[in-house]
């Protein structure tokens, strides 16, 4: 059975591919900061289930003070030119559309086809993976793909992913840290003292109040943690569970999936959001950061309004 040990097998080796390019890399005066970050990152894939807790708390405060401490820089990998990719863009046109149309095209084939398979009375695919693994497997094919489309050096695709991972930089690992810390809050009872503070300060006596208060609650959590995947847990564990749930009655399923909505809509909003609302500014050399964030506010307030209206009224029919 293929489980998900692969995938983290396959980044952890991508990863350690940044590693030791980055170490290579003379033209950046940061290489060995980039080094050791991309390599933490590779050992957290690779061993982080034999580290520990200690051991990958350790790791994540390396990870800290690189970031921290300003020893990231951007590498120049050998890699095409923007004059050289523009005359690539205008020879292969939609072809380039190709490799991308591959990864849904797999990850279905990979659900629908993949997953049912057994071999020798065991299924091919561990079922309650089998998306990510389909993924990793669409991703793979999809390089495969480029470098037969695009006849490129078979080691384009590593040191395009660096660039852009140098490019983004810590950024790329906050919803994964993030995601990590909503776990820890829940695990920490959070939750529990979150849901003491709304029932004691806020009127939670009525549904359209307790939705109100849950969905306000995803959207702004997710603007303190960066993340509607850290605000979640949270949340749903000192509001939706007890309140929306346990108390009025709730679909648990319209709730969570209304919940993680609203949440994303705090996303939008956010500057800790930053490999989404930061970043894009930053790579296009916008001159103001806050930019995406300004477009996105009216369009994140009324979705926020409309998915508490929508909670009201499908969760309790």
């Amino acid at each position: 059975m293929i489980k998900l040990g692969v995938v983290y097998l396959l980044a952890g080796l991508v990863f350690a591919a940044f590693a030791v390019f980055s170490a290579t890399d003379r033209n950046n005066p940061k290489r060995f900061g980039n080094a050791a970050f991309w390599g933490l990152v590779a050992v957290s894939f690779l061993a982080g289930d034999r580290l520990g807790d200690i051991g990958n708390g350790l790791l994540v405060v390396g990870l800290a003070l690189i970031a921290g401490f300003g020893l990231l820089g951007r590498g120049q990998p050998a890699t095409t030119s923007p004059e050289e990719r523009r005359v690539l863009a205008e020879r292969f046109g939609e072809k380039l559309f190709i490799p991308a149309l591959t990864l849904p095209v797999v990850v279905v084939f990979g659900v629908l086809v993949l997953k049912p398979l057994q071999v020798a009375g065991e299924p091919l695919l561990d079922p309650k993976q089998a998306t990510l693994i389909s993924l990793a497997l669409a991703a793979v094919i999809a390089v495969a793909v480029s470098l037969i489309l695009l006849r490129q050096p078979i080691l384009s695709p590593l040191q395009e992913g660096r660039r852009l991972m140098d490019t983004v930089g810590w950024a790329a690992l906050l919803p994964q840290m993030l995601a990590a810390l909503g776990a820890v809050f829940a695990l920490a009872g959070v939750g529990q003292v979150i849901g003491d503070l709304v029932t004691t300060w806020l009127p939670m006596d009525t549904r359209l109040a307790a939705v109100a208060v849950y969905c306000l609650g995803m959207a702004a959590f997710t603007m303190i943690m960066g993340n509607a995947f850290a605000a979640f847990p949270v949340l749903t564990a000192g509001v939706g569970l007890p309140i929306l749930i346990k108390g009025f009655g709730g679909d648990p399923a319209v709730v969570c999936a209304i919940g993680m909505l609203s949440g994303f809509c705090g996303t939008l909003m956010t500057p800790l959001a930053a490999n989404f609302n930061l970043v894009p500014p930053a790579l296009l050399e916008l001159p103001d950061r806050y930019s995406v964030i300004k477009a996105q506010i009216p369009t994140a307030l009324p979705l926020l309004a409309a998915n508490t209206v929508l909670m009201y009224v499908l969760a309790f029919r």
